[in-house]
């Protein structure tokens, strides 16, 4: 595939109405082409089978259509399913499906690697390659989708930007993928059924305000001071808590919408009562519906291991006896590659 050629699907539908009214073709091809890369999901001009074969090769000397590829999936016993993506540039990119009784949900990614450095995140020892374009955000939704009705007979009831890279700092291509998966002609998925996670980019959450976004947000707090969150995640230093407070504050005035604490609990750093004590004065300061307490899936880079069974229940209780909406978010597919960026390293 001639990748130099432009990417049909970055053209509007009044670009593919110029281009068939520039090769004499009829207006009505335009619906054809458009259902067949968003409804019908083809990843090749030869599987728009409803057009001439003539046409079809038209197509394919003038546009591009690179599409996500699955490279490799693992299978968990609890039924996670990870999926290593590879992109038409020979890029490495992964999906996790994670299927419970109520709801399956894709865990998506927004770039290749990332530059953020959080020290807990395999996909923080990787070096930012590239943004992932709309395109291959929405692919990965569609083929975990296609995962989910295969393997589960159910479509995906949730999605959650919480894989590889930062998405606020690819803020465009999320933005469209999201208008994308939402759209009657995409995958129809409700906003409110989709969670953008955040590292903590208070200029662009601000943005999501300004541009009124229906989607949720999550903050990927993991420390509730500045001097510990400085240590596992350097964005901290220019992005500290009270700064990420105002940015939350002004993003709910806005938009009303649901925003959530993510909180992974390390052992001997951030699981002590001080440490909840300090995080229930945070969780007041923001219309926060929920902390989300994270156990955590250790990767051989980062020093720190989860707490064991008693610490966490403490750190649960005590957070319930202060009146904290916050629920245990138990680690999925601990016999795979399931901590993020895990899979991809691998390749």
């Amino acid at each position: 595939m001639n990748t130099e050629l432009p990417n049909i699907r970055h053209l509007s539908i009044n670009d593919l109405e110029d281009y068939f009214n520039g090769i004499g073709e009829k207006k009505f091809r335009v619906k054809q082409v458009h259902e067949w890369l968003w409804q019908k999901h083809a990843h090749s001009f030869e599987d728009m089978t409803n057009l001439s074969k003539d046409l079809r090769a038209r197509l394919a000397q003038s546009f591009s259509l690179p599409a996500l590829r699955v490279d490799a999936v693992q299978y968990s016993e609890d039924g996670t399913i990870k999926s290593r993506f590879r992109t038409h540039d020979n890029h490495l990119v992964e999906g996790v499906l994670i299927p419970t009784d109520e709801r399956k949900t894709a865990c998506v990614s927004s770039q290749i690697g990332c530059s953020l450095s959080c020290k807990f995140c395999a996909t923080g020892y990787m070096d930012r390659k590239r943004n992932l374009t709309f395109d291959e955000i929405y692919d990965q939704v569609v083929l975990i989708n296609k995962e989910s009705e295969e393997k589960f007979q159910k479509k995906l009831s949730n999605i959650v930007f919480m894989g590889m890279g930062e998405p606020l700092l690819n803020y465009g291509n999320v933005m469209k993928a999201i208008e994308r998966i939402s759209a009657e002609d995409g995958l129809f998925m409700s906003p409110r059924r989709i969670t953008v996670s955040t590292a903590g980019v208070a200029k662009a959450i601000r943005k999501l305000g300004d541009d009124q976004v229906r989607f949720k947000l999550a903050l990927s707090l993991h420390a509730a001071n500045d001097v510990k969150r400085n240590e596992i995640m350097p964005i901290n230093e220019t992005n500290n808590i009270k700064v990420l407070i105002d940015a939350l504050n002004y993003f709910y005035k806005q938009t009303g919408n649901e925003i959530t604490f993510e909180y992974i609990l390390f052992k001997n750093f951030n699981d002590s009562q001080k440490d909840a004590e300090e995080l229930i004065k945070i969780y007041r300061q923001v219309p926060a519906d929920l902390v989300n307490i994270i156990e955590y899936n250790p990767i051989d880079a980062f020093r720190f291991t989860k707490p064991d069974e008693e610490g966490i229940q403490n750190f649960m209780q005590f957070l319930e006896s202060n009146r904290v909406n916050a629920r245990l978010r138990r680690s999925r597919g601990k016999d795979i590659d399931a901590a993020c960026g895990q899979l991809a390293n691998k390749g």
